[in-house]
């Protein structure tokens, strides 16, 4: 049901902003909040001073469940009504704005179903939520949702209450990074979290925090890297944090603006011609990855990558072209909004994300639009946008199955976790685009579970998904679109000729 949040806010910082629909703030600083953001930020320790949380957290995925998105109703009317447009039939869609009756209109008039829109009576100073919005983490991993709100790295005082009014909506526990040892800026398009304890940052993440920052102020905290990852430790559960050299044409440092993660193992990457604008940086920072780090199975990641188009005129950044990407993407439970530029290059997108994310419904907005060019202000649809979990999350993780040798008997494992227990873990699988066959799993210790698929064909495409059932009687399934999409992964093994084997479509369940 439509809700209307009245909020009067004292913002904690007085600064002249202009929040008029012909001044719209770009993701970049200006140059007159440049000159203003030593004073910023010598009061963000005005704002409610917290601990860390005492107990084990872990920050979500960028995959997972989800109950809502929130967005900041700043202009780009084009855009915004088209995300709400598609989120309403995933989630509810919390909007601030002090305009309310506007958006209302707009949507309506659109064809936009409110149902499930909620507005937030608050003015913001820019659209660009992703940076200044609330981070979902989960107690004991999957257990009760509090709030993370870093120092906002902008000297926007009315984006940075958005943390504190949706906390207060939902009424979670909101703890800040502003006080004490645990001082910390950081900007939400510049991380991404796997929901195993391992996230991804632009070195921006240092400068911001060394004490002296890329603007000369001294109110910035001074930590060393080790410090760093103490503090997004003790906040976010992250127990490896991925730094990279910022890219020379990227003048925000945001890593969405060039990657994005579809699951555990696999990293979606920008992609230039040979030797154009960042192209040659991101490739460097890819390697440095593969050989440093490995994801949470210990296999290396896996690497998509996606063209980014030039301008119309055909330039890229490093000649004045706008930083047009396509990983600036959310996932929406089901859906993938994926910003899209012009149709040559949208399709190529497209069929790249379908191939990556079988089942999910990518769809594409246009960024680029003369009345709508958000990218213009270097940002997307992943900038915009921020989620909140859901309150009772039903945790699936697995390690996608890749090309190999496995013979006629695969094992197939994943995790499973609830706050109330695991009743049943099922796999579903088919063979070269049969029907699904389905078995329940042995429960190997903890959280892990495991079954063995005897007697598979040689030379076949395997594709399978999981189904978890709590204690509570909640049921999921990985990936969450299954079974119209599932994991997929060729069988390489071949029978000696001398070999007959009987085939089995049933189960054999090793213990």
């Amino acid at each position: 049901m439509k809700k209307v949040i009245f909020l009067w806010i004292i913002c904690l910082v007085t600064i002249s902003l202009s929040t008029n629909a012909q001044n719209f703030l770009p993701k970049s600083l200006t140059k007159s909040e440049e000159a203003i953001l030593d004073k910023y930020l010598s009061k963000f320790s005005k704002k409610t001073a917290t601990n860390p949380p005492d107990f084990p957290v872990r920050t979500m995925a960028e995959w997972e469940e989800i109950k809502a998105i929130t967005l900041s109703w700043q202009g780009y009317s084009g855009i915004l009504t088209e995300i709400v447009r598609e989120a309403v039939e995933e989630v509810e869609v919390i909007i601030f704005t002090s305009n309310i009756n506007n958006v209302e209109n707009t949507l309506i008039n659109a064809g936009v179903n409110t149902d499930q829109v909620t507005y937030i009576n608050q003015s913001t100073n820019s659209i660009w939520i992703r940076d200044y919005g609330q981070h979902t983490v989960y107690a004991n991993d999957v257990e009760d949702q509090v709030l993370i709100d870093w120092i906002y790295n902008r000297p926007r005082p009315l984006d940075d209450e958005s943390p504190e009014l949706i906390a207060n909506y939902f009424d979670y526990e909101l703890y800040n990074t502003n006080s004490g040892n645990t001082q910390l800026v950081n900007t939400g398009g510049n991380f991404m979290s796997d929901g195993m304890g391992n996230a991804f940052a632009s070195n921006l993440i240092l400068e911001e925090n060394d004490g002296f920052g890329p603007y000369g102020s001294v109110n910035y905290p001074n930590h060393s890297e080790q410090e760093i990852d103490d503090i997004m430790n003790q906040f976010m559960g992250i127990n490896q944090y991925i730094k990279m050299e910022t890219l020379p044409y990227d003048g925000i440092h945001h890593i969405d603006m060039h990657m994005k993660l579809l699951n555990e193992e696999t990293l979606l990457i920008a992609e230039y011609p040979d030797g154009i604008a960042d192209g040659p940086q991101i490739e460097e920072n890819i390697q440095y990855i593969l050989e440093n780090f490995t994801t949470p199975y210990g296999n290396p990641y896996n690497i998509i990558r996606i063209p980014s188009p030039p301008s119309t005129s055909g330039l890229y950044p490093d000649n004045n072209g706008y930083y047009r990407t396509y990983t600036n993407s959310v996932f929406i439970n089901s859906k993938v909004l994926v910003p899209f530029y012009r149709t040559e290059y949208d399709t190529i997108a497209q069929r790249i994300y379908e191939d990556a994310l079988p089942g999910y419904e990518i769809i594409g907005i246009d960024c680029d639009n003369s009345n709508n060019n958000i990218i213009s202000a270097s940002g997307a649809i992943h900038c915009i946008t921020k989620a909140v979990g859901v309150d009772d999350p039903l945790l699936i993780n697995h390690a996608p199955m890749k090309n190999s040798t496995y013979g006629p008997n695969i094992q197939f494992e994943a995790t499973a976790q609830h706050r109330s227990g695991i009743e049943s873990m099922e796999l579903f699988y088919k063979i070269d685009g049969g029907t699904y066959t389905s078995v329940f799993m042995n429960n190997l210790e903890d959280n892990n579970y495991f079954c063995v698929v005897p007697g598979i064909p040689s030379n076949t495409e395997i594709e399978y998904f999981f189904k978890a059932t709590a204690s509570s009687g909640k049921v999921i399934n990985r990936p969450i679109v299954a079974p119209q999409g599932g994991y997929k992964f060729i069988n390489e093994f071949t029978y000696p000729s001398s070999q007959s084997i009987e085939l089995n479509n049933g189960w054999n369940l090793i213990s």
